[in-house]
């Protein structure tokens, strides 16, 4: 899609075969058929572009709820896209700490996630995209969205931009090529330390990074924030100058319905390393990135079964937003065929395998406990297995995920 045809769609043509095509058959085995019908009345790029909409709008659903409908993408700008709530969670946050008249400079702005986000909750500001599709696409919607009193997006380089005379920087350097997603800050584009030095220039600045970004090359005085929705890790980022909220790290989980759920540090040292008690606890992916667990070890009232591994212990039930709760039912020394025996035993029918600190090949293994294919098992009652290691020991726990309104059952057995 080039940026003729995308500014035609949003034309009164464009306008009416898109909600055409809204209401046609885009599905693999459809599509081919429903663009032959449309060309008969309408340019075959005019009809690629309506298409591609129609089926990024679908796709985005899952970030963006009900706006898809409304709004434009591209294709890597969806890819590249904040989810909608962790957008929202982020505005929120500058809509605290900023005055009402604070206008925010967005460095990379995409489709405008972000920037539509933070028109929401009042705050004005302006989006600079490089690439001119992109831009359009931004520009869209921001008019689709009703916010086109609040935000601006022009194109230009981030690099040439000047922060002076905006209240803060939200900044979002490119982490995809070509091939595929890029890891390393200093290949980020810009690079991440070309993006803080322009950030640092603002009174108070967000930058956008990647999960895996290392605790090392976070600034000092900087606050990482690692955010997770509905139990996946999606982003990070860093807050910078006045948005900084002077914790160093924190871990935030935004559940689907409720409200935000924020871990920081507590002063606490390494946690105690003890025996498997009655309860597993599995931390929040995003606790795990802040290197927060020795608090989710304090707030259940456990520990670590081996210092290395993120699996925390203990013998009481405390439900927290923050690991989900297994009932340990048995420790076994890793033996597939000590597995596989007692997985009959009980009639297994379903089995989910979890793993950390285990190099087992999880689909290899379910194969080889008989649940390979599509009538494995060994009847209806379901299993969960934690496949990991205490020092060198490998070894595989029978747990039974804990539910609020589950009994504890018998307890442990060994």
């Amino acid at each position: 899609m080039d940026i003729a045809s995308f500014r035609e769609l949003l034309g009164p043509a464009g306008q009416a075969l898109l909600a055409e095509a809204g209401e046609a058959d885009v599905s693999e085995a459809g599509l081919l058929g429903t663009a032959s019908r449309l060309r008969e009345r309408y340019g075959a790029d005019l009809v690629a572009a309506a298409l591609t909409q129609v089926r990024l709008r679908r796709r985005a659903e899952a970030k963006f709820g009900p706006d898809a409908g409304r709004m434009y993408f591209t294709q890597a700008g969806l890819e590249q896209s904040t989810r909608a709530n962790v957008a929202a969670h982020r505005a929120r946050r500058f809509a605290t700490v900023l005055p009402s008249d604070a206008r925010v400079l967005e460095l990379g702005c995409g489709i405008g996630a972000d920037l539509t986000a933070r028109s929401r909750v009042g705050l004005t500001g302006d989006g600079v995209e490089r690439d001119p599709l992109t831009a359009e696409v931004a520009k869209a919607n921001v008019m689709a969205l009703g916010l086109d009193g609040l935000a601006r997006v022009r194109v230009s380089d981030a690099v040439e931009e000047d922060p002076d005379g905006y209240a803060a920087v939200f900044a979002d350097p490119g982490r995809r090529t070509a091939r595929g997603r890029v890891f390393d800050p200093r290949s980020y584009e810009p690079p991440l330390d070309t993006v803080l030095d322009l950030a640092g220039r603002a009174p108070a600045a967000c930058v956008k990074v990647a999960p895996g970004i290392p605790h090392e090359v976070v600034p000092e005085g900087a606050e990482a924030e690692w955010v997770s929705a509905a139990g996946d890790v999606k982003e990070a980022a860093l807050w910078l100058g006045g948005l900084a909220g002077g914790v160093g790290r924190r871990a935030t989980l935004l559940p689907p319905g409720g409200d935000a759920c924020t871990l920081t540090p507590a002063g606490l040292g390494d946690p105690d390393v003890r025996p498997w008690g009655r309860y597993l606890y599995e931390p929040d992916g995003a606790v795990i990135r802040a290197h927060l667990l020795a608090e989710v070890a304090d707030l259940v009232g456990g520990g670590l079964a081996d210092p290395r591994i993120a699996y925390v212990t203990s013998d009481e039930l405390r439900p927290t937003p923050f690991a989900s709760a297994y009932e340990v039912e048995d420790v076994l020394p890793f033996s597939v065929k000590r597995l596989k025996a007692e997985l009959r035993r009980r009639e297994a029918g379903v089995l989910t395998v979890k793993k950390r600190g285990s190099a087992v090949d999880v689909d290899r293994l379910r194969r080889d406990l008989g649940f390979g294919g599509r009538r494995g098992g060994y009847g209806a009652a379901e299993a969960t297995v934690v496949v990991t290691r205490v020092g060198q020991d490998p070894v595989a726990l029978l747990v039974r995920p804990v539910r609020a309104a589950d009994p504890p059952t018998a307890g442990l057995a060994r």
